[in-house]
């Protein structure tokens, strides 16, 4: 009889990928990032645990919002307090801190529990082309 295998902690190997945004559609990006994050695109995935890589993400202010997006596209955040619900274009939101557009994106397509948290602090995001995490030797990835 042939067991199945299941993942565990100690057989996970993760990777390093590097992905350059620039010009590239934000909702294709986010998808396959959320793939490589939550580890779907390896045959060890295992549902119940994080068997993701970590991904940086580069060149976030140059990233493509197709059709009135742009325009139209609201960002909320909430103060906590009473009438403390703040919206801001996307226009804005590239000004002020372009990665926010990454980072939710990627954020909406992972899990909402504690081991999509975990998922989502291996994604790095930098609105240039330069990234501290060259000691990991993380290895270029071509995302359509």
């Amino acid at each position: 009889m042939t067991r199945t295998f299941v993942a565990t902690p100690k057989t996970i190997e993760r990777q390093w990928h590097v992905i350059d945004v620039e010009g590239k559609v934000l909702g294709r990006i986010a998808t396959a990032v959320a793939r490589l994050l939550q580890g779907k695109h390896r045959p060890q995935y295992t549902p119940f645990l994080d068997t993701g890589d970590h991904v940086v993400i580069v060149n976030a202010a140059a990233i493509k919002l197709t059709g009135q997006k742009e325009e139209q596209k609201l960002y909320r955040r909430h103060s906590g307090y009473e009438g403390g619900l703040r919206e801001e274009r996307a226009k804005v939101v590239r000004q002020q801190r372009p990665i926010r557009i990454v980072e939710e994106a990627v954020r909406g397509m992972l899990p909402k529990t504690k081991l999509g948290d975990a998922m989502y602090r291996k994604l790095k995001v930098y609105p240039g082309p330069d990234h501290p995490h060259a000691a990991q030797k993380p290895t270029t990835l071509e995302v359509a």
